[in-house]
């Protein structure tokens, strides 16, 4: 009697590193759209700049590069009574509180996250 043992390792390792991507870009790409629609708007530049990108096989990044994006996220402190010429005013409030869009989009949406990777596993 002759056995012979066949590794399907490699092809299940395979297709777990792509149920991963599939689940990381499908995540990405939902976050990326509640985080645009939380995102406050004035011209319209913050939330045009709101990307995801894989940033390795465990990691999908979601955020934006606009410079102004952590204090409207987290909000800021300004010096009342200083004139700002990009929008013709003095600023009157000490404190601007934060309207937060990025850590929503993310947050508020986990189990649909986690479906989302559970039917993506699933595949396999």
């Amino acid at each position: 009697m002759n056995v012979t043992i066949i590794s399907n390792r490699a092809a299940v390792l395979a297709a777990i590193t792509e149920a991963k991507k599939r689940a990381l870009e499908i995540c990405g790409g939902k976050a990326e759209t509640y985080a645009k629609k939380e995102c406050p708007v004035k011209t319209g530049n913050l939330r045009n700049s709101i990307t995801h990108t894989q940033e390795d096989e465990n990691t999908e990044a979601i955020g934006t590069n606009v410079e102004y994006a952590p204090y409207v996220e987290l909000g800021h402190h300004q010096q009342p009574g200083r004139y700002v010429p990009a929008i013709g005013k003095r600023l009157v409030a000490e404190y601007v509180a934060g309207h937060p869009f990025i850590r929503p989009a993310i947050e508020d949406h986990m189990t649909e996250y986690q479906q989302i990777c559970n039917n993506e596993f699933s595949k396999i």
